[in-house]
């Protein structure tokens, strides 16, 4: 009887793939939204599906999964840290490859990202990892996007077989900052385990490099270790302009899945900051804008009334208003309410007539009301 219930408690790969995916739901270091699109959302079988924009701009999506949930590591503010009571199980390789291919047969999906808790050791769930990806690119002959995670920790050999076989490799930076990782984990060597690896990666990742064609994403959970948005952002400028970052995502911290001690109106104000987070990023990475065009209110916080890029046009008056039938592509990017779209359409229009009011650029509506009092005809 005993052995019978033991046989019937154990899930099966759709029951692990469930169970996984769910767990793997937190981690957003790969392309998972798109302006018109909703951002993670699970699928009819109970799997977390991830919308992406291609590089030709079409949408796909991504299928997500966790090979194992069975962690060893102690991050305070993960839900699968090794003192928490939760259900454990673990795909095998060929479970998790054949499962992926399931789902992209019957074009339910673009690729794949793959993830894991750390069991036994960083390079030990490197090898489950690169194995996946290795049948995918073997057995089944799958030429598509393959985004893979690096473990905290793991080895130059096992991050180069990932770079061998991925389009797309993620090791999470997670919080800005030695003495912040500290406040987190006793187990994670900031230095050795995450900014080496990640800096290893970006050397032979670089243009003319072996691995030139990977790209390398990170992410931070924001809020669980009381950091200031400050730290954040000097850390993101760093990862961009030193260390040639994909992308950088960011993570709000939920309370309610961890243990990390942090001030509640920290935690109030995770989403916000997520958001200010995430539209700095954009400054950065559309607008031209440097760590020194970002503005800062007491504790390092950015303003969670404002958006940055008005922040910095509000305390630079000198510049406005300026005019939009002469100003240049980067003048014009300053401007509160005008993105990269409508700025190149303001280009466009000016060179076959002489643009005379708001209407002109486009439906006039929230973004360039706000625009207008920056501008001049």
């Amino acid at each position: 009887m005993m052995l019978l219930a033991s046989i019937i408690s154990k899930p099966d790969t759709q029951r692990k793939l469930e169970i996984l995916s769910v767990d793997g739901q937190y981690d957003l270091a790969c392309a998972c939204g798109a302006k018109d699109t909703p951002g993670r959302q699970r699928g009819g079988d109970g799997n977390w599906i991830y919308p992406i924009t291609l590089p030709n701009g079409g949408k796909s999506v991504l299928f997500k999964t966790l090979m194992s949930n069975v962690c060893s590591n102690d991050c305070k503010y993960c839900p699968l840290r090794d003192e928490n009571d939760v259900r454990r199980c673990a795909l095998t390789p060929e479970e998790t490859a054949a499962a992926f291919m399931d789902y992209y047969r019957k074009k339910k999906v673009f690729g794949l990202f793959l993830s894991s808790a750390v069991g036994k050791s960083p390079d030990a769930t490197m090898a489950k990892l690169n194995a996946v990806a290795a049948i995918l690119r073997k057995n089944y002959r799958f030429r598509g996007f393959i985004h893979l995670k690096i473990m905290a920790g793991a080895s130059k050999a096992a991050i180069e077989q990932s770079l061998s076989l991925a389009s797309n490799v993620s090791l999470n930076i997670e919080t800005p900052g030695e003495k912040n990782m500290l406040k987190l984990s006793e187990k994670k060597q900031y230095i050795r385990d995450i900014i080496e690896p990640i800096k290893f990666i970006s050397e032979i990742t670089a243009k003319g490099r072996k691995f030139d064609r990977v790209k390398q994403t990170t992410q931070f959970i924001v809020g669980a270790a009381d950091e200031m948005d400050s730290e954040i952002v000097k850390y993101m400028s760093g990862l961009y302009e030193r260390l040639k970052m994909h992308r950088v995502y960011f993570s709000a911290y939920q309370k309610s899945l961890g243990q990390a001690e942090i001030n509640e109106n920290t935690q109030n104000d995770a989403f916000t900051r997520e958001h200010r987070l995430y539209q700095v990023d954009f400054l950065f990475r559309k607008y031209g804008f440097k760590e020194s065009d970002i503005f800062f209110g007491k504790k390092g916080s950015l303003s969670l009334t404002t958006d940055p890029k008005e922040v910095w046009a509000n305390n630079h008056p000198e510049v406005f208003p300026i005019n939009i039938n002469s100003a240049s592509k980067f003048q014009l990017l300053k401007v509160p309410g005008l993105g990269p779209i409508t700025v190149n359409r303001i280009i466009k229009r000016r060179k076959q007539a002489k643009i005379g009011e708001i209407a002109h650029i486009g439906k006039p509506g929230k973004l360039l009301h706000k625009a207008e009092k920056y501008i001049v005809f």
